[in-house]
């Protein structure tokens, strides 16, 4: 089978369904391929279907399209169990889980993937092939023009022809195919310049990867699985436990079901999917709770780059640990009542889709990274030694997210890491690799290193990475460029971020911005430009708050991005803007244009980043440049 298209997207997780459906919007034709049966990785095939998220994720800090997703999972709940919100009227969280804010069965986000997907489907934009792994890909002057895939139920050949190439699989499969350079593992402190990093470089401290599974607790029932041959073994090395180790070393104890002895909340609702309390009277008979805890947690060897029977043994391995950390659970964990096992545990095959009750593929934390363009660093978004309220500003900027710096046990080194962080931006250039070619990393394999992948692996960041890939690939099958002319040249730049924004994409921090208001493309390019100030009370704080007066600082910023915007001197970018209505204090906005250098002031300032921002957009400079 062959198939020519503008765009292929090689692997169908977070990453590849959010770059198929944002190329396919403008109007590519697509090929999606994807190794398992289920499209979504990490939230379906891999059954982490608790999502990691930050706490701004119900007011922003995510794109339209991701929360549409997470919009239409609620739906289905609501629709199916009557249930709106939680009973303090918080959003809907059908597990009433405590890590996250939205758990939920991997199949419900399957089927939302698949009809957010249906419409290009059907239109014959998009065709999806599952169950279709990259074998090999040929290259004509290091750029990629046909990617060999095997499909695995009958082992045939398929082959697809494309313009541009988005590797979007969870462990970077493309990048040793085409000669990409890339780094895995642990990369050496002088290579990065990270405090963190070893004084060597260690490739094969790759993060543990875990099979998930899902249990019900069914009360005087006895559902105890058979240990595995090396239960004993499993056991003692991981080791199985429910007391975690806080940063300090200090103990942190669980119970099952009841509050532990410090006052941590139970073990079982930690990642529970669905809460049959919450959900009556019409919801299920039994909670259902997502088993993903450091007791299954993979650690002693990785399935990467490595000969193809240890990569077999590893994932072997990975699934006896899984199952013998549930036959633990159901014999030897100590009870809330006294005793020891809880028989009562039930796996679920049918959450997961598979005989043996595991995820499908296993949760990967860390994949092959490419030499980037841009490379991302642990102290570019770690929030020791940062003073305002965001991380390093990229002026590249093609996305946020936010999540600590968390780290799991690797092969050769047990320890975790957990550090804070704060809210930061995905460059554009960590997307590209350091080439002129025609492939984008469109998933975990983006510009990082092995410590700030920590931070850029969940959810919505991944799904952020996917987005910008596909829209990337969109904007340069539309004007015959590759993917470092994008980069290289700030006119493009800014025209695909412009793209982004119209997307509903955040190009920066600013999650009291409407998205809805006509304006919110240009205040995102903005922002993009440098708008938020770095000094004054403004960089102090999360939320701009666009409809107060401009201080000195913020007038500085805005005019500045603004004048980046129009590619014009902020003198000359005065005269392009009506003038203001209503004027901000006149010693403030002279101080804010001596700022810029700028000797005299108009007769009116900008009062405020909305009107500044609405200003643009019914001057039509912005869209008139990059539209």
């Amino acid at each position: 089978m062959e198939r020519s298209v503008d765009v292929a997207v090689i692997g169908g997780g977070v990453g590849g369904v959010a770059a198929a459906l944002a190329a396919c919007d403008a109007g590519c034709r697509v090929v999606l391929s994807e190794p398992t049966g289920w499209l979504g990785g990490q939230m379906t095939s891999q059954g982490v279907s608790a999502l990691d998220e930050h706490r701004w994720i119900e007011q922003g800090g995510a794109s339209r399209s991701y929360r549409a997703v997470r919009a239409a999972i609620r739906q289905h709940y609501r629709t199916r169990y009557g249930v709106a919100t939680m009973p303090d009227g918080a959003p809907l969280n059908p597990g009433d889980a405590w890590v996250s804010a939205l758990c939920f069965e991997p199949r419900v986000a399957l089927e939302v993937l698949e009809h957010l997907l249906a419409p290009h489907v059907a239109a014959g934009r998009l065709l999806i092939w599952r169950h279709c792994t990259p074998l090999a890909v040929e290259q004509r002057d290091g750029r990629i023009g046909t990617v060999v895939l095997q499909h695995q139920p009958d082992a045939t050949l398929r082959r697809v022809h494309a313009r541009m190439v988005l590797d979007a699989s969870e462990t970077g499969e493309l990048l040793p195919l085409a000669g990409v350079p890339y780094r895995l593992g642990a990369e050496a402190r002088h290579e990065t310049g990270e405090a963190d990093a070893p004084e060597t470089a260690r490739p094969g401290e790759v993060q543990s990867f875990t099979f998930c599974f899902a249990v019900e607790y069914c009360p005087g029932e006895d559902h105890t699985i058979p240990p595995p041959p090396d239960y004993a073994a499993l056991r003692d090395r991981q080791p199985f436990t429910l007391t975690l180790q806080a940063r300090d070393g200090t103990p942190r104890p669980f119970r099952m079901f009841a509050t532990g002895p410090t006052g941590l909340p139970p073990f079982w609702t930690y990642r529970r999917l669905l809460s049959a309390r919450l959900l009556a009277p019409h919801g299920p008979p039994r909670d259902l709770a997502l088993i993903n805890w450091n007791g299954n947690d993979y650690h002693d060897a990785s399935f990467v780059d490595v000969p193809p029977a240890q990569a077999t043994a590893a994932l072997d391995a990975a699934r006896r640990l899984s199952l013998a950390f549930l036959h633990w659970l159901q014999t030897e964990v100590p009870r809330d009542d006294g005793g020891v096992g809880y028989p009562e545990l039930r796996l679920v095959p049918e959450v997961m889709g598979t005989a043996d009750g595991l995820s499908q593929a296993p949760y990967v934390r860390e994949s092959r990274r490419i030499v980037a363009l841009q490379r991302i660093v642990a102290e570019d978004v770690l929030a020791a030694g940062r003073a305002g309220a965001r991380a390093r500003h990229w002026d590249d900027t093609v996305g946020v997210g936010w999540y600590p710096m968390d780290l799991h046990p690797a092969p050769g080194n047990p320890r975790s890491l957990f550090e804070p962080t704060l809210p930061f931006q995905i460059p554009l250039g960590a997307l590209i690799p350091a080439g002129s070619g025609n492939l984008v990393a469109a998933a975990k394999n983006i510009g990082t290193t092995h410590l700030s992948n920590g931070s850029y692996r969940l959810h919505p960041v991944e799904w952020g990475i996917g987005e910008a890939a596909g829209a990337l690939a969109a904007y340069c099958c539309a004007h015959g460029l590759l993917p470092h002319d994008v980069w290289h040249l700030q006119r493009h730049r800014r025209a695909l971020q412009y793209r982004l924004a119209r997307r509903g994409v955040p190009l920066g921090w600013a999650p009291d911005l409407p998205e809805d208001a006509r304006w919110y493309p240009e205040v995102m390019l903005l922002v993009a430009a440098g708008a938020l100030p770095i000094d004054g009370p403004r960089a102090h704080r999360l939320l701009v708050a666009p409809s107060e007066p401009c201080d000195a600082a913020a007038a500085a910023a805005l005019l500045r991005a603004a004048a980046d915007l129009l590619c014009r001197p902020p003198a000359a970018a005065l005269a392009i803007l009506p003038a203001a209505t209503a004027a901000v204090d006149a010693a403030t906005w002279q101080a804010a244009l001596a700022h810029l250098g700028i000797d005299a002031a108009p007769d009116a300032a900008w009062p405020s980043w909305a009107w500044a921002a609405a200003t643009l957009a019914e001057a039509g400079a912005v869209a008139a440049t990059y539209g």
